[in-house]
């Protein structure tokens, strides 16, 4: 990727909210950046839709929820986060709905987060690769939230951004990529029914190593973001 296609991402904030719908939806993409940014002095906060309790084959959701909310605390206090919250809806049915979204304004509203970081809301990563029905329900609920608040609130957000593919801005992550390895690799017991074939940490860090490309001029390691909103 040519540095000219892309902007630094914004350095002037102190305070994240990531919004995701699963656990370990973080760990895919942007683990890296959150390390740096926590090891800035920066604050990230983390607020998932569900705890995951349909995403491991096999096991029943009222055994898979709460080992997926552990693996989930246990991964973002790797990359520093400490703040991590669980609103329980539905595993597989996540849809743009109003109380969806009205949780979504109310915590930007609690939280007065400086930037706002989603999933992406795309139809598909990549030829071949279609985006998950429940990412992009929730990342749209997210972008109409965000719109919502914009005229009820004195301290809006000052930006909304998108992980995803063909990005307006990158955070070069340059030294932190370990850290986003281990963080993934500590969803364990998700990532060993996955593909029980490959090493945990094999898993990981090929992952990490896909989301971090390099970007001329920017870094060897790079996390994408895709501005939707400025202020």
């Amino acid at each position: 990727m040519n540095a000219k296609d892309v902007q630094p991402f914004p350095a002037n904030w102190q305070t994240a909210l990531v919004l995701v719908p699963h656990p370990d939806d973080p760990e895919y993409g942007i683990g890296a950046a959150v390390a740096k940014w926590t090891a800035e002095g920066k604050t990230v906060h983390y607020a998932l839709a569900c705890r995951g309790e349909a995403g491991i084959a096999g096991m029943p959701p009222e055994q898979a929820g709460p080992l997926r909310e552990k693996e989930q605390r246990r991964s973002a206090a790797i990359v520093g986060v400490d703040d991590v919250a669980f609103w329980d809806f539905p595993d597989s049915n996540i849809h743009d709905t109003a109380e969806l979204r009205a949780k979504i304004a109310e915590t930007i509203a609690t939280l007065h987060p400086d930037v706002v970081i989603t999933i992406y809301s795309g139809p598909s990563w990549a030829p071949g690769a279609p985006n998950q029905p429940d990412h992009i329900e929730f990342a749209h609920a997210v972008a109409a939230a965000f719109d919502d608040i914009s005229g009820s609130l004195t301290d809006v957000p000052r930006w909304l951004f998108e992980n995803g593919p063909e990005p307006t801005h990158c955070e070069a992550v340059d030294g932190y990529t370990e850290a986003a390895v281990n963080s993934l690799a500590a969803h364990e017991a998700y990532l060993s029914v996955l593909d029980p074939g490959t090493p945990v940490v094999e898993q990981a860090r090929r992952q990490v190593e896909m989301v971090t490309p390099a970007v001329r001029d920017l870094g060897e390691r790079t996390v994408g973001f895709i501005l939707k909103r400025p202020r």
